[in-house]
């Protein structure tokens, strides 16, 4: 088989891995070495870098071998597709062909488990120190951390990696054990943790020592199958919680899954990705990260799945209309943040130019808010927006039109939500 057959073949075998974001590492210009890596450029397929720029990786796998049999995966032993590996060099010389050609700016590495955890690593790690020392590749790159790999094995990985991965796969303990029962929980927290401590005891170490080696600067992320069992969102939100707390991962991803077989334990191959769920998670998940919210405060025993109509953020104002409307000259930033259509950059134009003067929707409009929603939620200065009428009764089926882009913002105006009745 020669190497673009196995390209093909280990490109397209990547796809479902949607462990991609900007790296948010540093690695500056270094004599004698090829690339770098900023938060300027650096990033992976399909994303944006801070100046605009869309930017990729190469997403492979070193190999679509596997020991494993996990139902919902489409290299799995037991699935007829074509096989391949690439060798360490035949990694190396490819990345850094393209990287030469300028086709991408850094790599994502995965692998399906050859042999054992310990080996499949071992052969991710030649291919890296190739590029790093060989190659001398200063660019980003990001690799999945192995389930069952030994601790001196993460740790090279991680010398030689920007960022390093491990996949939960599946939000529960017993959904691991209906679809994927030669895996274990255990042994896919254990890296996470050493990751953690690893990268902690890194950044600990170049304070007093510049030249220190550096474990996974952009530190680690995880990626949950969405869809593939009955776990509710709540249970998945309050996982992604927890894996914020407990193991300072960067990103948690979700994806939705995609029906590749046939199983009696698997939604059917008829049936559609749930993508809207999986966008109402990225949109909670956003929530936890930047805006203050809790688990619990999202979903509930009473409501453990996400309304497909409308937005996690706009579902919570909904049913906590007891702390609304809110007077944006008097409210503080955590408040601000809780207001439909008001994002952290809103919030901070907020705060800082009500200082010097008094605000009107006008204002709020200059400076990016989407009045469209946060009009129902807001006073400026005692007032509601001109021509704001309404009734609560009229709010959610207008919200709902709304979220859909089926409403103009100025049949929007015509209803109140605080009428006087």
């Amino acid at each position: 088989m020669d190497l673009l057959d196995k390209l093909a073949i280990l490109s397209d075998a990547a796809k479902y891995d949607a462990a991609c974001t900007s790296s948010g590492a540093r690695r500056g210009f270094r004599a004698g070495m090829i690339g770098n890596t900023s938060s300027s450029i650096a990033g992976c397929c399909h994303s944006f870098s801070a100046d605009g720029r869309c930017v990729t990786l190469l997403k492979v796998l070193m190999s679509n071998a596997c020991i494993y049999d996990c139902k919902y995966c489409v290299n799995r032993r037991s699935n007829d597709t074509r096989r391949a590996s690439f060798t360490p060099r035949e990694l190396a010389e490819l990345t850094i062909g393209f990287y030469r050609r300028n086709y991408i700016e850094g790599l994502f590495l995965s692998s399906g488990v050859l042999r054992d955890p310990d080996y499949t690593t071992e052969q991710m790690i030649r291919a890296l120190r190739l590029l790093r020392e060989e190659y001398r590749f200063n660019g980003y790159i990001h690799a999945k951390a192995i389930p069952g790999t030994s601790p001196e094995l993460i740790y090279q990985l991680g010398l030689l990696a920007d960022r390093l991965s491990v996949n939960v796969e599946l939000p529960s303990e017993a959904g691991l054990r209906l679809l994927a029962p030669e895996k274990h929980r255990a042994d896919i927290f254990r890296p996470m943790l050493q990751i953690r401590e690893r990268h902690a005891e890194s950044k600990a170490e170049l304070v007093k020592y510049r030249h220190a080696p550096r474990f996974a600067p952009a530190g680690q992320s995880t990626q949950m199958i969405v869809g593939a069992t009955g776990d509710s969102d709540r249970h998945i939100l309050h996982l992604t919680e927890s894996l914020y707390e407990r193991y300072r991962l960067k990103r948690v991803f979700f994806s939705a899954y995609v029906p590749v077989t046939e199983h009696a334990l698997l939604p059917s191959r008829d049936t559609k990705p749930p993508l809207l769920r999986e966008h109402r998670l990225y949109q909670a998940d956003w929530l936890l990260r930047f805006y203050g919210f809790r688990a619990e405060e999202l979903l509930d025993e009473q409501q453990p799945d996400f309304d497909p109509l409308l937005d996690p953020k706009c579902n919570w104002a909904l049913r906590h209309m007891e702390y609304f409307p809110v007077e944006v000259m008097t409210a503080d930033y955590e408040m601000l943040l809780r207001v439909p259509g008001i994002g952290v950059t809103g919030a901070r134009r907020i705060v800082s130019a009500r200082r010097v003067s008094h605000l009107s929707f006008a204002d709020l409009k200059k400076m990016g808010i989407v009045l469209k929603r946060a009009q129902f939620f807001i006073l400026c200065c005692g007032k509601s927006r001109d021509g704001l009428r309404f009734s609560a009764s009229t709010l959610l089926p207008q919200l709902v039109q709304i979220e859909r882009g089926e409403l103009p913002p100025e049949q929007a105006q015509q209803i109140s939500l605080f009428d006087a009745g």
